[in-house]
Protein backbone atom coordinates (compact mmCIF):
# COMPACT_ATOMS: atom_id res chain seq x y z
CA UNK A 1 0.00 0.00 0.00
CA UNK A 2 1.41 3.59 -1.09
CA UNK A 3 2.47 5.49 1.69
CA UNK A 4 1.65 9.12 1.41
CA UNK A 5 4.10 10.54 3.34
CA UNK A 6 7.10 9.39 0.96
CA UNK A 7 5.22 10.67 -1.58
CA UNK A 8 5.58 13.94 0.19
CA UNK A 9 9.20 13.45 1.49
CA UNK A 10 10.44 13.00 -2.39
CA UNK A 11 8.49 16.16 -2.84
CA UNK A 12 10.49 18.41 -0.15
CA UNK A 13 13.71 16.59 -1.36
CA UNK A 14 13.07 17.60 -4.84
CA UNK A 15 12.22 21.39 -3.75
CA UNK A 16 15.30 21.99 -1.27
CA UNK A 17 17.33 20.49 -4.32
CA UNK A 18 15.88 22.41 -6.98
CA UNK A 19 13.89 25.47 -4.79
CA UNK A 20 15.74 26.20 -1.79
CA UNK A 21 15.08 29.57 -2.66
CA UNK A 22 11.80 29.68 -4.29
CA UNK A 23 9.30 28.29 -2.05
CA UNK A 24 7.98 29.06 1.60
CA UNK A 25 6.25 26.72 3.10
CA UNK A 26 4.69 23.11 1.94
CA UNK A 27 1.96 22.00 4.22
CA UNK A 28 -1.20 19.52 4.04
CA UNK A 29 -4.46 19.41 5.23
CA UNK A 30 -7.94 17.21 4.57
CA UNK A 31 -8.28 13.45 5.83
CA UNK A 32 -4.67 12.90 6.88
CA UNK A 33 -4.83 16.07 8.77
CA UNK A 34 -7.80 15.06 10.99
CA UNK A 35 -7.12 11.68 10.60
CA UNK A 36 -10.10 10.36 8.88
CA UNK A 37 -7.86 9.22 5.38
CA UNK A 38 -9.25 6.23 3.88
CA UNK A 39 -7.49 3.91 1.61
CA UNK A 40 -7.92 5.65 -1.59
CA UNK A 41 -7.79 9.03 -0.07
CA UNK A 42 -4.53 11.00 -1.42
CA UNK A 43 -2.59 13.69 0.47
CA UNK A 44 -4.08 17.42 0.03
CA UNK A 45 -1.13 19.22 0.07
CA UNK A 46 -0.11 22.77 -1.26
CA UNK A 47 2.79 25.25 -0.92
CA UNK A 48 3.31 28.88 -0.67
CA UNK A 49 5.83 30.21 -3.30
CA UNK A 50 8.41 32.88 -2.08
CA UNK A 51 8.95 34.26 -5.64
CA UNK A 52 7.33 33.77 -9.42
CA UNK A 53 10.08 31.11 -10.06
CA UNK A 54 8.27 28.93 -7.27
CA UNK A 55 5.13 28.73 -9.14
CA UNK A 56 6.95 26.12 -11.70
CA UNK A 57 6.84 23.48 -8.76
CA UNK A 58 3.03 23.01 -8.83
CA UNK A 59 2.69 19.38 -10.17
CA UNK A 60 -0.14 16.89 -10.49
CA UNK A 61 0.49 13.31 -10.66
CA UNK A 62 -0.95 9.85 -10.01
CA UNK A 63 1.20 6.87 -7.87
CA UNK A 64 -0.39 3.36 -7.50
CA UNK A 65 -3.95 4.58 -8.98
CA UNK A 66 -4.27 7.91 -6.32
CA UNK A 67 -4.16 11.13 -7.66
CA UNK A 68 -2.06 13.95 -6.14
CA UNK A 69 -2.11 17.38 -6.79
CA UNK A 70 0.94 19.92 -5.79
CA UNK A 71 -0.33 23.12 -6.06
CA UNK A 72 0.73 26.93 -5.12
CA UNK A 73 -1.28 29.35 -3.22
CA UNK A 74 0.06 32.93 -2.81
CA UNK A 75 1.15 34.65 0.39
CA UNK A 76 -2.27 36.99 -0.58
CA UNK A 77 -4.61 34.18 -1.31
CA UNK A 78 -3.86 32.55 2.29
CA UNK A 79 -4.09 35.64 3.77
CA UNK A 80 -7.72 36.38 1.83
CA UNK A 81 -8.65 32.46 3.27
CA UNK A 82 -7.73 33.24 6.51
CA UNK A 83 -9.70 36.17 6.69
CA UNK A 84 -12.98 34.68 5.30
CA UNK A 85 -12.39 36.47 2.36
CA UNK A 86 -12.08 33.35 0.69
CA UNK A 87 -13.79 29.90 1.95
CA UNK A 88 -11.09 27.00 2.77
CA UNK A 89 -10.05 28.84 5.80
CA UNK A 90 -9.58 25.43 6.59
CA UNK A 91 -7.15 25.11 4.45
CA UNK A 92 -4.65 27.38 6.76
CA UNK A 93 -6.33 26.85 9.62
CA UNK A 94 -6.21 23.18 10.64
CA UNK A 95 -3.32 22.11 8.00
CA UNK A 96 0.39 20.58 9.22
CA UNK A 97 3.45 21.77 8.10
CA UNK A 98 5.91 19.61 6.07
CA UNK A 99 8.42 22.41 5.16
CA UNK A 100 9.58 25.89 5.67
CA UNK A 101 12.16 27.76 4.03
CA UNK A 102 12.89 30.19 7.41
CA UNK A 103 11.66 30.67 10.50
CA UNK A 104 10.35 34.53 9.00
CA UNK A 105 8.44 32.12 6.87
CA UNK A 106 6.79 30.09 9.92
CA UNK A 107 5.98 32.84 11.78
CA UNK A 108 4.29 34.83 9.16
CA UNK A 109 2.33 31.71 8.35
CA UNK A 110 1.56 31.45 11.95
CA UNK A 111 0.82 35.37 12.33
CA UNK A 112 -2.18 33.96 8.79
CA UNK A 113 -3.76 31.68 11.88
CA UNK A 114 -3.68 34.50 14.40
CA UNK A 115 -6.08 36.51 11.59
CA UNK A 116 -8.48 33.47 11.67
CA UNK A 117 -8.41 33.67 15.38
CA UNK A 118 -8.92 37.07 15.19
CA UNK A 119 -12.16 36.66 12.82
CA UNK A 120 -13.96 34.57 15.16
CA UNK A 121 -13.97 36.90 18.40
CA UNK A 122 -17.07 39.19 19.37
CA UNK A 123 -15.39 42.35 17.83
CA UNK A 124 -15.52 41.10 14.45
CA UNK A 125 -18.80 39.97 14.80
CA UNK A 126 -20.17 42.94 12.16
CA UNK A 127 -17.76 42.16 9.70
CA UNK A 128 -18.54 38.92 9.61
CA UNK A 129 -22.19 39.49 9.09
CA UNK A 130 -21.15 41.58 6.17
CA UNK A 131 -19.27 39.19 4.92
CA UNK A 132 -21.91 36.29 5.40
CA UNK A 133 -24.33 39.31 3.75
CA UNK A 134 -22.17 39.56 0.73
CA UNK A 135 -21.39 35.70 0.23
CA UNK A 136 -25.59 35.48 0.37
CA UNK A 137 -25.71 38.13 -2.57
CA UNK A 138 -24.25 35.59 -5.01
CA UNK A 139 -27.10 33.34 -4.59
CA UNK A 140 -29.63 35.43 -6.59
CA UNK A 141 -28.03 34.86 -10.26
CA UNK A 142 -28.55 31.21 -9.69
CA UNK A 143 -31.79 31.61 -8.45
CA UNK A 144 -32.67 33.99 -11.11
CA UNK A 145 -31.71 31.34 -13.60
CA UNK A 146 -33.64 28.31 -12.03
CA UNK A 147 -36.66 30.28 -12.39
CA UNK A 148 -36.00 31.31 -16.15
CA UNK A 149 -35.76 27.90 -16.28
CA UNK A 150 -39.20 26.84 -15.08
CA UNK A 151 -40.63 24.67 -17.11
CA UNK A 152 -37.39 22.85 -18.41
CA UNK A 153 -36.73 19.54 -17.73
CA UNK A 154 -33.38 19.39 -17.22
CA UNK A 155 -32.84 17.98 -14.04
CA UNK A 156 -29.04 18.38 -14.86
CA UNK A 157 -29.42 22.10 -15.06
CA UNK A 158 -31.47 22.06 -11.75
CA UNK A 159 -29.50 20.32 -9.83
CA UNK A 160 -26.17 22.25 -10.89
CA UNK A 161 -27.92 25.63 -10.05
CA UNK A 162 -29.31 24.48 -6.94
CA UNK A 163 -25.27 22.96 -5.49
CA UNK A 164 -24.55 26.46 -6.01
CA UNK A 165 -27.03 28.29 -4.28
CA UNK A 166 -26.45 25.36 -1.55
CA UNK A 167 -23.18 25.95 -0.76
CA UNK A 168 -22.94 29.70 -0.96
CA UNK A 169 -26.03 29.83 1.39
CA UNK A 170 -23.79 27.06 3.39
CA UNK A 171 -21.09 29.45 3.54
CA UNK A 172 -22.83 32.34 4.27
CA UNK A 173 -24.32 30.95 7.34
CA UNK A 174 -20.57 29.64 8.48
CA UNK A 175 -19.59 33.47 7.87
CA UNK A 176 -22.77 34.31 10.25
CA UNK A 177 -21.82 32.10 12.83
CA UNK A 178 -18.11 33.29 12.74
CA UNK A 179 -16.74 29.68 12.07
CA UNK A 180 -15.66 27.84 8.76
CA UNK A 181 -16.03 24.17 8.03
CA UNK A 182 -13.17 22.29 8.45
CA UNK A 183 -14.63 19.33 6.12
CA UNK A 184 -15.43 19.35 2.29
CA UNK A 185 -19.21 19.69 1.71
CA UNK A 186 -20.66 16.36 1.72
CA UNK A 187 -18.73 15.20 4.77
CA UNK A 188 -19.66 18.30 7.37
CA UNK A 189 -23.50 17.88 7.11
CA UNK A 190 -23.21 17.70 11.10
CA UNK A 191 -20.96 20.80 11.36
CA UNK A 192 -23.42 22.55 9.27
CA UNK A 193 -26.51 21.24 11.52
CA UNK A 194 -25.02 22.03 14.84
CA UNK A 195 -24.48 25.45 13.71
CA UNK A 196 -26.22 28.49 16.48
CA UNK A 197 -27.64 30.02 13.52
CA UNK A 198 -29.94 28.83 10.95
CA UNK A 199 -33.19 28.17 9.66
CA UNK A 200 -35.51 25.93 11.53
CA UNK A 201 -36.20 23.97 8.79
CA UNK A 202 -32.11 24.06 7.20
CA UNK A 203 -32.31 19.96 7.27
CA UNK A 204 -35.36 19.56 5.19
CA UNK A 205 -34.05 22.20 2.79
CA UNK A 206 -31.02 20.34 1.98
CA UNK A 207 -32.94 17.08 1.46
CA UNK A 208 -34.96 18.25 -0.90
CA UNK A 209 -32.34 20.13 -2.56
CA UNK A 210 -30.10 16.90 -2.33
CA UNK A 211 -32.70 13.88 -3.00
CA UNK A 212 -35.64 15.41 -5.44
CA UNK A 213 -36.38 14.71 -8.36
CA UNK A 214 -38.89 17.42 -9.03
CA UNK A 215 -37.43 20.85 -10.16
CA UNK A 216 -39.96 22.74 -8.89
CA UNK A 217 -39.59 21.41 -5.33
CA UNK A 218 -35.90 21.81 -5.66
CA UNK A 219 -36.69 25.71 -6.95
CA UNK A 220 -39.04 26.32 -4.03
CA UNK A 221 -36.25 24.75 -1.30
CA UNK A 222 -33.69 27.36 -2.74
CA UNK A 223 -36.25 30.14 -2.74
CA UNK A 224 -37.01 29.14 1.03
CA UNK A 225 -33.40 28.81 2.25
CA UNK A 226 -32.26 31.66 0.79
CA UNK A 227 -35.29 33.88 2.28
CA UNK A 228 -34.66 32.15 5.88
CA UNK A 229 -31.28 32.67 5.59
CA UNK A 230 -31.16 36.10 4.25
CA UNK A 231 -34.08 37.20 7.51
CA UNK A 232 -31.01 35.65 9.58
CA UNK A 233 -28.52 37.94 8.12
CA UNK A 234 -30.95 41.21 8.48
CA UNK A 235 -31.53 40.29 12.35
CA UNK A 236 -27.80 39.87 12.86
CA UNK A 237 -26.98 43.11 11.48
CA UNK A 238 -29.72 45.41 12.71
CA UNK A 239 -27.75 44.80 16.05
CA UNK A 240 -24.94 46.55 14.86
CA UNK A 241 -26.82 49.94 14.10
CA UNK A 242 -25.36 52.69 15.66
CA UNK A 243 -26.87 55.63 16.45
CA UNK A 244 -27.49 58.75 13.80
CA UNK A 245 -24.77 60.72 13.40
CA UNK A 246 -25.06 63.13 10.23
CA UNK A 247 -22.16 65.73 10.37
CA UNK A 248 -19.41 63.10 9.98
CA UNK A 249 -21.53 60.50 7.45
CA UNK A 250 -22.73 63.49 5.48
CA UNK A 251 -20.41 65.83 4.79
CA UNK A 252 -20.08 66.62 1.60
CA UNK A 253 -23.01 64.95 0.43
CA UNK A 254 -25.35 67.98 -0.35
CA UNK A 255 -23.06 70.08 -2.31
CA UNK A 256 -22.48 66.93 -4.62
CA UNK A 257 -26.05 65.97 -4.97
CA UNK A 258 -26.90 69.94 -5.72
CA UNK A 259 -25.28 69.45 -9.19
CA UNK A 260 -27.69 66.42 -9.69
CA UNK A 261 -30.75 68.32 -8.88
CA UNK A 262 -29.64 71.17 -11.17
CA UNK A 263 -30.04 68.76 -13.92
CA UNK A 264 -33.13 67.59 -13.05
CA UNK A 265 -34.38 70.82 -13.02
CA UNK A 266 -32.50 71.67 -16.34
CA UNK A 267 -34.15 68.74 -17.82
CA UNK A 268 -37.33 69.25 -16.62
CA UNK A 269 -37.32 73.29 -18.29
CA UNK A 270 -36.12 71.82 -21.96
CA UNK A 271 -38.98 68.96 -21.86
CA UNK A 272 -36.11 66.16 -21.50
CA UNK A 273 -37.57 63.57 -20.00
CA UNK A 274 -34.49 60.96 -20.50
CA UNK A 275 -32.51 62.65 -18.61
CA UNK A 276 -35.06 63.78 -15.98
CA UNK A 277 -36.11 60.07 -15.54
CA UNK A 278 -32.79 58.65 -14.87
CA UNK A 279 -31.33 61.60 -12.40
CA UNK A 280 -34.56 61.63 -10.30
CA UNK A 281 -34.25 57.87 -9.50
CA UNK A 282 -31.04 58.18 -8.51
CA UNK A 283 -31.41 61.42 -6.82
CA UNK A 284 -34.20 60.22 -4.34
CA UNK A 285 -32.76 56.49 -3.84
CA UNK A 286 -29.09 57.84 -3.27
CA UNK A 287 -30.81 60.78 -0.66
CA UNK A 288 -32.93 57.59 0.87
CA UNK A 289 -29.81 55.69 1.34
CA UNK A 290 -27.45 58.58 3.00
CA UNK A 291 -30.06 59.36 5.36
CA UNK A 292 -30.61 55.58 6.43
CA UNK A 293 -26.49 55.69 6.56
CA UNK A 294 -26.52 58.78 8.82
CA UNK A 295 -29.01 57.23 11.17
CA UNK A 296 -27.45 53.47 11.40
CA UNK A 297 -23.76 53.89 10.25
CA UNK A 298 -24.91 51.05 7.62
CA UNK A 299 -26.06 51.17 4.14
CA UNK A 300 -29.31 49.65 3.29
CA UNK A 301 -29.19 45.95 1.94
CA UNK A 302 -29.91 45.30 -1.82
CA UNK A 303 -31.11 41.97 -1.15
CA UNK A 304 -34.39 43.40 0.22
CA UNK A 305 -37.70 43.11 -1.80
CA UNK A 306 -39.49 46.69 -1.05
CA UNK A 307 -37.72 50.11 -0.29
CA UNK A 308 -38.35 49.98 3.51
CA UNK A 309 -35.16 52.05 3.88
CA UNK A 310 -36.98 55.16 2.21
CA UNK A 311 -38.93 55.38 5.40
CA UNK A 312 -37.09 58.20 6.68
CA UNK A 313 -36.87 60.18 3.77
CA UNK A 314 -40.67 59.78 3.35
CA UNK A 315 -41.33 60.78 7.53
CA UNK A 316 -39.46 63.67 6.57
CA UNK A 317 -41.99 64.87 4.34
CA UNK A 318 -39.27 64.91 1.89
CA UNK A 319 -41.26 65.38 -1.87
CA UNK A 320 -41.20 61.83 -3.79
CA UNK A 321 -39.69 62.15 -7.33
CA UNK A 322 -40.02 59.10 -8.42
CA UNK A 323 -43.63 59.55 -8.21
CA UNK A 324 -43.96 62.85 -10.29
CA UNK A 325 -42.40 61.40 -13.34
CA UNK A 326 -44.59 62.20 -16.19
CA UNK A 327 -43.12 62.42 -19.82
CA UNK A 328 -46.48 64.75 -21.07
CA UNK A 329 -45.38 67.22 -18.04
CA UNK A 330 -42.37 67.69 -15.98
CA UNK A 331 -43.52 71.05 -14.10
CA UNK A 332 -44.41 68.63 -11.28
CA UNK A 333 -40.98 66.98 -10.86
CA UNK A 334 -39.35 70.56 -11.17
CA UNK A 335 -41.67 71.78 -8.35
CA UNK A 336 -40.46 68.60 -6.01
CA UNK A 337 -36.56 68.95 -6.83
CA UNK A 338 -37.01 72.55 -6.26
CA UNK A 339 -38.88 71.51 -2.80
CA UNK A 340 -35.99 69.23 -1.79
CA UNK A 341 -33.23 71.85 -2.76
CA UNK A 342 -34.44 73.72 0.17
CA UNK A 343 -35.75 71.30 2.70
CA UNK A 344 -32.58 69.41 2.61
CA UNK A 345 -30.40 71.96 3.04
CA UNK A 346 -32.37 72.95 6.03
CA UNK A 347 -32.25 69.69 7.60
CA UNK A 348 -29.45 69.02 6.84
CA UNK A 349 -27.92 72.10 8.74
CA UNK A 350 -30.55 71.56 11.62
CA UNK A 351 -28.39 68.21 12.08
CA UNK A 352 -25.07 69.91 12.08
CA UNK A 353 -24.03 69.23 8.53
CA UNK A 354 -21.58 71.88 7.77
CA UNK A 355 -22.63 72.72 4.22
CA UNK A 356 -20.05 75.02 2.40
CA UNK A 357 -22.06 77.22 0.30
CA UNK A 358 -20.97 80.68 -0.45
CA UNK A 359 -22.60 83.71 -2.05
CA UNK A 360 -20.08 84.36 -4.51
CA UNK A 361 -16.32 83.62 -5.16
CA UNK A 362 -14.66 86.10 -2.71
CA UNK A 363 -16.74 84.15 0.19
CA UNK A 364 -15.03 80.83 -0.75
CA UNK A 365 -11.19 82.07 -1.13
CA UNK A 366 -11.79 83.35 2.31
CA UNK A 367 -13.11 80.10 3.32
CA UNK A 368 -10.23 78.37 1.79
CA UNK A 369 -7.51 80.49 3.55
CA UNK A 370 -9.08 79.33 6.63
CA UNK A 371 -8.92 75.71 6.18
CA UNK A 372 -5.82 73.89 8.45
CA UNK A 373 -2.94 72.82 6.54
CA UNK A 374 -1.40 69.77 6.46
CA UNK A 375 2.27 69.87 7.00
CA UNK A 376 3.93 66.20 5.94
CA UNK A 377 7.45 65.23 7.01
CA UNK A 378 9.82 63.67 5.47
Amino acid sequence: MLNVFDVAQALIEYVEKEYSDEIAIIAYYGSYAQGTATKRSDLDFFFIPASSQGYQASIQFIIDGIGFDFWPISWERAERMASFQEDKTTIIADSKLLYVRSEEDRDRFMRLRETTSTMQGSEKAQEMVEKAESELRKVYLHLYKMSRAVDSEDITFYRTEAHEVLTKVLQSLALLNRTYYTRGFGKNKEQILSLPLKPTRLRLYMETIMYSNLNADILQACEELTADTLELVLVQKEKYYGSPSYPDRLKGFYEELKGVMDKIITACEMNDYDTAFFSAISVQDLTAAFLFFAETGHWPSDLIIGSSYMETYRKLGFPELIVTLDSQDLSKLQAAVESLVVSLDRYLRAKGVEVNCFENIEEFKINLCRRPKFHFKN
